[in-house]
């Protein structure tokens, strides 16, 4: 175990190198689709285990995960046996869900808001005005996109995670580690979860985009 527990990279307060685990009392592996068009319905795995590698240079990690498929939940048993059978994710045939990373950008620099100010501040110092810019973030937080794949029925696709780190420091019992949350959307059927129904009124009863709402920490090991 190191004694410190971040350090500075291009400003901003990370993770010191080396590899990480899942904390399995402060995770969440969640997700959302739409019931008949109209409501979401929320549930998550509660079973899943995750390496993240902290390279000496950040954007050099990666990150692999292992979900149980099997440990699906929604608040409702019928729904649940459902989505563990062969219409949806087949548990008997494929017990696990796997990710892993490809590659991770730093986004600091690229939201949105910051390419508004800086082309509004570009037009209105051509009337002599002076530029407003929102102030830059102090580093303890910061955003990054995680490019990997994810399979799911034996079938692997693209998928792009929304990360957004939460700060790193040492807990109560010595142990270094950071928080994270992480977001992506995909299309179920690109996995062959094709099944559905025809709704009288127009629509499907489940809905085809599924997005993953992802939370927890990482411990990093001696």
């Amino acid at each position: 175990m190191t004694d410190i527990a971040t350090r500075t990279w291009d400003g901003m307060t990370i993770p010191v190198a080396g590899t990480y685990l899942l904390d399995q009392a402060h995770k969440r592996i969640g997700f959302l689709s739409r019931h008949m068009m109209v409501s979401p319905v929320r549930g998550e795995f509660a079973e899943a285990t995750a390496q993240i590698f902290v390279a000496e240079d950040p954007l050099l990690s990666s990150v692999t995960a292992t979900i149980a498929s099997a440990s699906i939940t929604t608040g409702s048993l019928d729904r649940d046996t459902h989505l563990k059978s062969a219409d949806f994710l087949d548990v008997e045939r494929y017990p696990t869900l796997e990710y892993r990373s490809t590659g991770i950008k730093w986004q600091g620099n690229e939201d949105p808001i910051f390419q508004w100010a800086r082309l509004r501040s570009h037009r209105l110092g051509g009337r002599g005005r002076s530029p407003i810019v929102p102030p830059q973030s102090d580093g303890t937080p910061g955003r990054f996109v995680l490019t990997g794949e994810l399979m799911v029925k034996g079938i692997t696709r693209a998928v792009d995670l929304e990360v957004n780190f939460g700060g790193a420091r040492t807990d109560p019992y010595g142990q270094n580690i950071f928080g994270f949350s992480a977001t992506a959307e995909i299309n179920r059927e690109d996995y062959g979860l094709l099944w559905n129904v025809m709704l009288e009124s127009g629509g499907v009863l489940v809905g085809k985009t599924v997005q993953i709402e992802i939370a927890g920490e990482a411990i990093h090991q001696a």
